[in-house]
């Protein structure tokens, strides 16, 4: 088993009023390495971008995750 994981999820910002309209895609990322055995270690974020009216920007996050065993 290797003992880091790097993992990047694109997060979609809603158009109007604050916070991620999908958080869940990040919250299944992070329960599925830890179900495998690995802690997140280290998360960062980058705006990329607005996708045009009413599309709302993009947020990527990178992930890294540090195995227990």
């Amino acid at each position: 088993m290797p003992h880091y994981v790097v993992l990047q999820v694109i997060l979609k910002e809603k158009f109007m009023g604050s916070g991620s309209g999908n958080l869940t895609s990040l919250e299944q990322a992070i329960n599925e390495q830890a179900a495998k055995g690995y802690r997140l270690h280290t998360v960062t974020t980058a705006s990329s971008g607005s996708k045009g009216f009413g599309g709302g920007d993009r947020i990527q996050a990178t992930m890294v995750f540090e195995s227990l065993g």
